[in-house]
């Protein structure tokens, strides 16, 4: 007696499902990589089920979302098969410090008033202790000199202290990477602050800027006149500031976004 196999057993594959949506859809891998902006051998190695291009699992399942979307598929049952074939989530990691230099930096020194109040002491006692043993010798076996006027004896002049002056260190300049931004052109910062990211982004030329991975903790700085054209890969790990000002809420953990800002305050495209 034979056992039939499971309705699990006969659904495709991950990257099946994807293509045949995609041949079903009348779309060419080429303008669906034009659509979602997932390069072309990404696109075909999904297809084949071979993940490995994509960077790691967070990415994986971004771009299972994307490239789901795309061919008009529920993207949410491709990604449970997805993790139930590759040993599910992973655990979440801790958010890295976004500015390390404003953490460890020192902070200014401030004037030393109890060395400069000593040095003063010990310069009064040595000025008023060379004048009195200059003073002791001049009279000795001598007369006292007299004022030809009034007969009285001249007054040894009072030594005079002068206070040494401290000057104060000089503050140093604030390290934040948003004072001073210029208000005529549009300037962002991307940072991996809670995961690794792949980022792509373009200025309005369509000059590419940067298009690789991000890894935890870095950052990357863009500037443009008109326009900067950003994708987010893991979007849920990226803390982003435009002209200055952070945006929240950038995306969810594993999507992919595309931005669009230009100079002023933060308006996404």
């Amino acid at each position: 007696m034979s056992i039939g196999n499971s309705p699990e057993d006969d659904r495709p594959s991950v990257g099946r499902a994807l293509q045949q949506a995609r041949i079903d859809a009348r779309l060419t891998v080429e303008e669906v990589s034009t659509t979602t902006r997932v390069r072309i051998p990404i696109v075909h190695a999904i297809e084949q089920d071979d993940f490995s291009r994509c960077g790691g699992d967070v990415y994986a399942r971004g771009h299972i979302r994307t490239l789901a979307r795309a061919v008009s598929l529920d993207p949410e049952p491709l990604v449970h098969q997805f993790d139930a074939e590759h040993g599910g989530r992973p655990a979440p990691t801790p958010a890295a410090p976004l500015f390390e230099a404003e953490r460890i930096r020192a902070e200014p020194r401030r004037p030393n008033w109890t060395a400069a109040m000593v040095a003063a002491i010990v310069a009064v006692v040595g000025f008023v202790g060379f004048t009195m043993f200059n003073g002791g010798e001049k009279n000795t076996g001598g007369p006292i000199a007299a004022d030809d006027t009034t007969g009285a004896r001249k007054p040894a002049p009072a030594p005079r202290t002068t206070r040494p002056t401290v000057k104060p260190d000089t503050p140093q300049p604030s390290d934040s990477a948003i004072a001073g931004l210029p208000k005529d052109k549009v300037t962002i910062k991307v940072t991996a602050r809670d995961g690794q990211s792949w980022v792509s982004a373009k200025d309005a030329n369509g000059k590419l800027l940067q298009d690789g991975l991000l890894k935890q903790g870095e950052s990357k700085t863009f500037t443009d006149k008109k326009r900067i054209d950003l994708v987010l890969g893991n979007a849920g790990a990226v803390q982003l500031y435009v002209n200055g000002k952070e945006v929240k809420q950038v995306g969810d953990e594993g999507s992919v976004e595309r931005l669009s800002y230009t100079p002023g305050d933060p308006q996404a495209g």
